[in-house]
């Protein structure tokens, strides 16, 4: 996503699918809870129907529209978590494999040999 947009200016934008048909209007932006980058945002598909997170990497904005890059259908089939709520990370993974998207890899294990000198033995 273009990352020289405040977050808060997506909120009320259109949504389109990568086809070019109307998904809806955004709701929430999600940011990463480590980073603050904008990371996920709500879709309300329609006047009675339920909130859709999509990605917004890869998604792009383009003449006051969010573009995403995936079908309506498989946007619409995403994981209900309901709206206003913290995305936990289990959830995140659930959408990020639901897109079909890489997850980064986990953090590397902690160093065990930290602050012990080189060649010391342990007694």
């Amino acid at each position: 996503m273009q990352t020289d947009i405040d977050p808060r200016n997506l909120i009320g934008r259109k949504a389109f699918d990568r086809k070019g048909t109307k998904i809806g209007t955004i709701d929430e932006v999600y940011l990463d809870d480590a980073t603050g980058v904008p990371e996920w945002a709500a879709i309300r598909t329609g006047l009675f129907s339920r909130d859709a997170f999509v990605p917004l990497e890869p998604s792009e904005v383009v003449e006051e529209t969010l573009r995403i890059p995936f079908d309506r259908a498989l946007i619409k089939d995403a994981p209900d978590f309901g709206v206003g709520r913290h995305l936990s990370p289990e959830q995140e993974l659930q959408l990020y494999h639901h897109y079909g998207l890489d997850v980064a890899s986990p953090a590397p294990p902690p160093d065990r040999d930290f602050g012990r000198l080189a060649g010391s033995e342990d007694t």
